[in-house]
């Protein structure tokens, strides 16, 4: 489910309002914006050009595009917008006719399956001559892989973390600036918010909508447990990771009384419980804060991000974005596209990275994502743009940023909606009833994945 998806119907992206960039670097001269020049005229459509509905975006990308052919006036792009910017309805249908622009938008869910089926150019032997990408994290370059062949670049990545409202945490004598580390500090935290008063919920989770399974998969990978094993053909869940999942949320749903009595709880439930100022904690994205500031009356200044407890050393589930190129594009546009790509997409102070100009048009700066470089060069130079620039409380998010270095980024599973659906089933199941049998549960779900996965293979 893609962090910013938040139930099924919702893009990951949420905060960040999908601008997405394409293209980024050829193989000739290089110059301060991008790594080649252009052999000679060449036209790009690019797709996922922020809608009009969204017109400081729109502006933005505008102005990105008329920088671009002022430093490479042989190249043309030909912007394409949609919103959302991929249509699952006819995705499939215009990667199976090599309909897509020259370099289209993907969620990273969808790149290897792109790859198995030919549906975009292999990019190995152009790639290179993009400078960022050296300095691009190791696990977000991957997702674009096969072997030793790269298909694409990434535009935005984010994984898992734990939310909390820091104004709750100080009326709970909790320190806001030392957010919980295990699941256990989560457990105390969530009984002293809980202990507030009526209304008042310490930790919340899903279990309907897909949403349930969705976090189920979060706890899993931050305990080092895997929702499939190696060969993606059979479940992983039922294990003593998975177990411990339930096993915590049965004791804080129904011994400790901190997650309060209504469940089946969805993506919006969450969010506007937060909003509201009654809700402690909830897995999810640094997105997520501003999706609550924007949309669900709360403030930036209340609240916190810090890692999925636990997940230090082992993995935090991950999603984001990027592009790949039309099958059918010539080595001409290819060149074209890296250029653009590494210019809108992975060059600090440019494009997506361009947080003065956020700053101006009164748009949020400080989220700490995209990660995409990590410890890098780069990547030290965009955490000092986005706080120079910040118009929200960088330091909330400290633990966070602090934490990703020793977390790698897993990917969701394969079929994983379908796994998601079932695993509602034991999610809900925990949430509701005192006598939920969790072995049960979990063995039940294995069996339905099992049919699921084999289906798929």
């Amino acid at each position: 489910m893609r962090t910013t998806r938040r139930g099924l119907g919702l893009l990951l992206v949420m905060g960040l309002g999908l601008v997405a960039a394409s293209c980024g670097s050829g193989d000739e001269k290089t110059d301060a914006q991008g790594s080649a020049g252009a052999d000679g005229p060449v036209t790009i459509t690019v797709g996922c050009q922020p809608p009009k509905s969204n017109p400081k975006e729109r502006s933005a990308w505008d102005a990105d595009v008329a920088e671009f052919q002022k430093l490479h006036p042989n190249i043309t792009i030909q912007s394409k917008d949609a919103f959302p910017c991929i249509n699952p309805d006819t995705f499939q249908a215009k990667l199976a006719g090599g309909t897509q622009e020259d370099v289209f938008y993907v969620y990273y869910t969808d790149v290897q399956k792109i790859i198995k089926a030919r549906q975009a150019a292999d990019i190995s032997q152009y790639v290179g001559s993009v400078k960022a990408v050296s300095d691009v994290r190791s696990d977000v370059m991957s997702v674009f892989k096969d072997g030793d062949k790269t298909y694409g670049l990434p535009r935005n990545n984010y994984n898992m973390g734990l939310v909390y409202n820091r104004k709750l945490f100080t009326q709970a004598g909790l320190d806001p600036e030392a957010p919980p580390k295990t699941w256990a500090d989560v457990q105390a935290a969530a009984k002293k918010i809980a202990g507030l008063g009526a209304g008042y919920v310490g930790f919340g989770e899903y279990s309907a909508g897909n949403t349930g399974g969705w976090h189920f998969a979060a706890s899993l990978y931050a305990r080092g447990g895997s929702m499939v094993g190696d060969d993606g053909k059979t479940a992983a869940f039922n294990s003593a990771e998975g177990k411990a999942v339930l096993e915590n949320l049965k004791q804080m749903r129904w011994n400790d009384n901190s997650m309060g009595s209504k469940q089946l709880l969805q993506w919006e439930d969450l969010m506007r419980m937060m909003g509201g100022g009654k809700l402690g904690m909830m897995i999810g994205a640094p997105d997520v804060v501003q999706s609550v500031n924007n949309d669900f009356q709360g403030k930036f200044e209340d609240y916190g991000v810090t890692a999925v407890p636990e997940s230090e050393g082992k993995a935090s589930l991950s999603g984001g974005d990027g592009y790949m190129f039309n099958p059918k594009a010539t080595p001409e546009k290819i060149k074209a596209g890296l250029l653009w790509l590494e210019f809108h997409e992975l060059t600090p102070g440019k494009g997506q990275f361009n947080y003065a100009r956020s700053k101006e048009q009164g748009r949020p700066v400080g989220l700490p994502i995209p990660d995409l470089y990590g410890d890098s060069a780069p990547g030290q130079e965009i955490i000092a743009l986005r706080k120079q620039y910040a118009t929200v409380p960088v330091d909330h998010f400290a633990p966070y940023v602090a934490a990703q270095s020793n977390i790698t980024n897993k990917l969701e599973p394969p079929k994983a909606q379908e796994l998601y659906a079932v695993l509602d089933v034991a999610m809900s199941a925990v949430l509701t009833r005192q006598d939920a049998d969790i072995d049960k549960l979990l063995s039940d779900a294995e069996s339905k994945a099992n049919k699921i996965l084999a289906k798929n293979t």
